[in-house]
């Protein structure tokens, strides 16, 4: 550093410290990444209890991953979420249902009209009696 002046070196100096305070700086916020944080609050019941009820649009129109639906609980709209099953099935499961009472196992579907094996196959993951 001969022939720099004495401010020379100072603006060398302090410019070497910043540059290694924020490449240190730097690097410390991508080692560690902060985990998200969730708060969440419940309301109290006079405030839930308020609020209006959410319309049919809002329930989902699939089913949830890793939800099952109880046959002999589900009612139309929830029946129809289910892979295979449309408003007419969906009826037609209910209605037996209310004529047969409930499910005992699932191989007891078949005996619903427009379901088959193949049908009762592709449901088996999805639905439960809540006996078995």
């Amino acid at each position: 550093m001969e022939g720099k002046s004495r401010f020379g070196r100072v603006v060398l100096a302090l410019l070497a410290g910043f540059t290694l305070f924020c490449a240190g700086w730097y690097l410390s916020r991508t080692s560690f990444p902060e985990p998200y944080q969730v708060i969440t609050t419940r309301r109290p019941a006079e405030e839930a209890a308020a609020l209006p009820e959410r319309e049919e649009g809002a329930r989902p129109d699939s089913l949830l991953p890793g939800e099952t639906i109880d046959m002999n609980t589900a009612d139309v709209y929830d029946l129809q979420r289910l892979p295979g099953i449309g408003e007419k099935r969906a009826r037609d499961i209910v209605a037996y249902r209310e004529e047969n009472g409930p499910f005992q196992t699932l191989d007891e579907l078949t005996n619903v009209s427009g379901i088959g094996p193949v049908i009762l196959e592709n449901l088996r993951e999805y639905v439960t009696t809540g006996s078995e």
